[in-house]
């Protein structure tokens, strides 16, 4: 294709034609004869310097994997067999998700390869895939460019933020960290003996080991910990009213997300983790297991779900769950807080679970709808919005009470504290030998 320097000379070309023509006895002819002859030699010898296109090999690295929002770097490789010096445009096929790169990709190309970076970021989950790259080749005349379009099919994975649980992962066993936080831990709690270490004041005197005192004649004291191997089942509400956004999140991804620092904690713990994510029919199921490295199992089956605009059926999920998991376990449901205040049959199918499980139900809090329950009354308006937040809010209070009152935890947070209390609440339930 014409470069706009192309146009520049032949616009200048066809004035001194004009001109030409215009000073008479032939010299027009001679001047179209001498341009056309000049642009032609020039435009020849333009192309003449572009690789072929046969010659032309392009690759495109990427990662394999990103978390959602966070940037990572694209390199587009070109090559030829004989150095060349031109300049290179490259335009990527990017998933209409992705951050554009905004400004123009170019590179001097300056012998056999030259490469392109650019950084992009996924803005939602799942799976997406890199198709053509486009490239435009320039000369040193700069009067052409040559355009090649190149088949690059990639893949790539959009994971949910998992800053949370590297934090978790990369913690001590005794300091485990959640967003910067130390999460709560209850010292000298369990069943399981662990180790024997030196008595410090604050002790229970109950677990002084006297025969290890005996023997080292220094006061020794008997250390605790909650059994391990226990089961931990984490069920994901995929339903209509998890699409709903709050604070620019998905209630999904924030209950994804506190769903992965809650198995990675467990795990780390030696439990069992097991999942199973639910819509109207069951999504995906992971059978419980150990070990850090079921991690990424749990993680490669939920990163790409999405939430389906059907009712959950709480029925399916749960009988589901009776069949498949036998073993008592705690059973951690992720949900919206109206499905557990409006759900029919839901409160019977929890008590017939409670029998062989020990359920936690946690509910996202809409704090919009709990900012019109404490706000000012300035008029009726006002008042009529905020008597009917505030009725709401009654609700969930009530819906709770009731739900404890028939032993089951019920748990409604705000969005920024959802994974802090699932992991809080479960260290306290195995601290106390309660699951």
């Amino acid at each position: 294709m014409p470069t706009p320097r192309m146009a520049l000379l032949t616009g200048a070309g066809a004035v001194l034609v004009g001109v030409g023509y215009a000073a008479g006895n032939g010299a027009g002819a001679a001047v179209q004869w001498l341009v056309c002859g000049a642009l032609l030699g020039l435009s020849a010898l333009d192309l003449s310097l572009l690789p072929r296109r046969r010659s032309l090999r392009v690759s495109r690295s990427l990662p394999e994997q990103a978390d959602i929002g966070s940037p990572f770097e694209v390199t587009v490789r070109a090559e030829v067999p004989q150095p060349v010096s031109l300049k290179l445009t490259v335009a990527d096929d990017l998933p209409q998700t992705f951050l554009s790169p905004g400004a123009s990709l170019t590179a001097a190309w300056e012998g056999k390869a030259a490469e392109v970076r650019y950084t992009t970021l996924g803005r939602e989950r799942g799976e997406y895939h890199f198709r053509s790259v486009w490239l435009r080749l320039r000369g040193r005349i700069g009067l052409w460019e040559k355009q090649a379009r190149v088949e690059l099919g990639q893949t790539i994975r959009i994971y949910p933020d998992m800053s949370g649980v590297r934090g978790i992962l990369s913690s001590m066993q005794n300091q485990l960290t959640l967003e910067g936080r130390r999460i709560y831990r209850k010292e000298r709690s369990g069943s399981e003996f662990h180790a024997i270490r030196e008595y410090v004041p604050d002790d229970d005197p109950r677990f002084v080991n006297w025969r290890a005192s005996a023997r080292s004649r220094t006061l020794m004291t008997n250390v605790f910990r909650p059994e391990r191997g226990k089961v931990v089942t984490i069920l994901l509400d995929c339903g209509r009213m998890m699409g709903i956004e709050l604070d620019g999140r998905t209630k999904l991804d924030v209950s994804l997300e506190a769903a992965l620092a809650l198995a990675a904690v467990a795990l780390k713990q030696g439990d069992k983790v097991g999942l199973l994510a639910f819509s109207n029919r069951v999504k995906a199921y992971v059978p419980p297991d150990s070990g850090l490295l079921h991690l990424q199992t749990l993680t490669a089956a939920v990163y790409n779900l999405q939430s389906d605009f059907v009712e959950a059926s709480y029925s399916t999920a749960l009988q589901h769950l009776l069949r498949v998991q036998k073993k008592r376990s705690l059973t951690v449901l992720f949900s919206d807080m109206d499905n557990y205040m409006f759900e029919e049959g839901l409160r019977p199918l929890l008590m017939r679970l409670k029998r062989q499980h020990r359920i936690l139900l946690l509910g996202l809090r809409d704090e919009v709808l709990q900012g019109w329950a404490l706000a000012e009354t300035a008029g009726r308006r006002q008042a009529y919005v905020k008597s009917v937040a505030h009725k709401f809010a009654v609700d969930r209070q009530t819906v709770a009470a009731e739900m404890a009152a028939g032993g089951i935890d019920i748990v409604d947070v705000p969005v920024g504290q959802l994974a802090w209390t699932a992991v809080n609440r479960y260290l306290d339930l195995k601290s106390n030998d309660s699951i």
